[in-house]
Parts: C-alpha cells; structure tokens; sequence
C-alpha cells in the first residue's frame, strides 16, 4: 500500500468545523482507493513546510496539500524540488491554483477524482532579496539573504500593502469581501510610491506590478492571459499611475478583462525581473501567493522543473 500525507490548514477558510469535517471524509475516500494516508494538521505558521520536508526524508509517495494558498505555498517550499507529487485538495479563500486547474472546489470532491489525475512537471517562481535580521552582537543587525518558491503569484506594491494591513479578523471572517474592503480603503490611504522592475533588460516604472505564474489572480480576476503553469515564463502585469481615479478605471479595466488595452498598463513575458524602489527610503513590500514575505529589492527568477504536480 502507498503511503501519503495530507498536510492541512485547520483554520483555513471560514468554516473550520466543516473543515474538519471534510479532511475526515477525503482522507477516508482516499484510504478507500488504497492510500494509507497520515493526517498532519497545521497548528503554527511555517508548520506546513516543515511536514513537507520530514514527507520528503521518509520517501512519502504522496503529499496532499488542503489550505488556503499560503499553506500550498508553505509545502512546496518543502517539497521542491524532489520528485514526490503534489495533490491539492482546494480549503481556502482564493484557491488560485485549484481554480486555474479548474479541480473541484470541495476537498472531498477533489479526493474522489484524484486517481484520474496525471504528474506533471512544472516551473516555479522564486524570489531573492535581503532583509535586516538580528546580529550576533547584542543590539545589533545585519543584512541576510532570504529566498523563497511561488506557484502562482507575486505581487509589488499595493496588493501587498493591502495584505500587510489586513486584520486576520476580516481575512478569517469576511474571506474575499474582507480583501476587498481593505483595498477600497486603503486606495484612499496608500500613497502609491513608484518602483522600476528590469524585466528582462526592459525597464518598466510603476506603482504596482504583478509577477504571474497563473492566469488567475485574488482567485477569479482574469489580469494575465498569456500566464499559466505550465508555460516556462512569468507574465508581468505593471499599473504606472499613481492616481487614486486611475485605478479605480484599473480595477475596471481588469473586471472587464481589457485593462491590458488600457494606458499605463503593461503585459510582458520573461524568465527574471528585478524590482527596486524608485526612492530607497520608501519600504515597498512583496507578497507570494497572497502572503506577506518581504520588500523590494527583490530578485524574481524561474525555477525550470521545479515541481511534480497531479492535474485532472
């Protein structure tokens, strides 16, 4: 019998009882088809990315992956660049990847396919950067390198800064409608500093930008038509204004699926960009796959083969 690991989010989404409920119910369709499947919830951030790495040292013939899109970010920082397949089992509030894979969003569903699904190799994104970590001397700091994988989104500027001044009480309780709320307002309080990304050799200056490997952002917004996973390159959707009216015509434009139509905006394909700050005082923070990780400079990069994932 074939072992695997279904690493899950127990407070993922807005029903946690129900949640739990359902990771019952997959893991026991799965035993069903002939997995013995170990349950490992999370119970602390970067939990998930740990499990991961123990099922690679064991040889874990399957990790499953049921979270939201920061618990699926946490273990393929784990399980990359191994060749144990991953399988996700949608439980969050974007599911961006599940979504791009058009798998059912139930996780018992999903478990109930999983058998028809195929390994594929597939290309990740990563980011390097640098930032201020306690030194060895009392008091003192020092500059460390920090990198990290994605699987389907980074994003500069606003959208992170959005997600640095989300509550987790919006974010746990309200889901979407919280991330929209926090953008409204904080299109009001943001000041929209700029930043110049090197795309390929190509400069680009702007206020926001997105480095997509998927399709899909926040979930269900169309904003990159030339991204998925299994192309090799990052399609880099960049907003150069700074005007408040401007992008609300922006958040329009990517309703409607024309914003890449639009003035100021720009779509790009490329294998690495480098972001920095046109001012150096200004702090412009990055987010990876809807979760808060550092702030430009920054290096993004293409990580050819990178992952074994099951896609229907």
């Amino acid at each position: 019998m074939k072992k695997g690991i279904l690493i899950y989010n127990p407070v993922a989404g807005r029903n946690p009882a129900r949640r739990k409920r359902e990771i019952r119910e997959a893991a026991e369709v799965l035993r069903g088809s002939g997995w013995e499947i170990e349950l490992a919830p999370t119970e602390r951030p970067a939990m998930a990315h740990e499990l991961a790495q123990a099922a690679v040292a064991k040889g874990t013939d399957l990790v499953l992956a049921c979270g939201g899109d920061g618990t699926i970010n946490e273990v393929i920082n784990g399980l990359a660049p191994s060749t144990i397949p991953l399988g996700i089992l949608p439980g969050g509030t974007a599911n961006i990847v599940a979504r791009e894979l058009r798998l059912p969003i139930n996780p018992v569903r999903a478990a109930r396919q999983l058998a028809h699904w195929t390994p594929r190799r597939i290309a990740l994104g990563r980011a390097r950067w640098e930032e201020w970590a306690e030194g060895p001397a009392a008091g003192g700091t020092t500059k460390e390198s920090r990198c990290r994988l994605y699987i389907s989104v980074a994003g500069i500027g606003y959208d992170a800064h959005i997600v640095y001044k989300l509550s987790p009480w919006m974010k746990t309780n309200l889901g979407v409608t919280g991330y929209v709320l926090e953008a409204l307002r904080q299109l009001v309080l943001y000041n929209f500093p700029r930043f110049s990304s090197r795309i390929d050799g190509l400069e680009r200056r702007g206020t926001f930008a997105v480095i997509h490997r998927t399709r899909l952002y926040a979930g269900w917004l169309h904003m990159a038509p030339t991204a998925g996973l299994f192309n090799p390159r990052f399609a880099v959707c960049s907003f150069a204004s700074r005007s408040r009216l401007h992008y609300l015509l922006y958040a329009i434009g990517v309703l409607l699926r024309q914003h890449t139509r639009m003035n100021g905006v720009t779509l790009d394909q490329c294998a690495e960009v480098i972001s920095t700050p046109s001012d150096d005082a200004k702090t412009i923070r990055f987010e990876l796959d809807g979760e808060l990780t550092g702030a430009i400079p920054a290096k993004f990069e293409i990580v050819p083969d990178a992952l074994t994932l099951l896609v229907p």
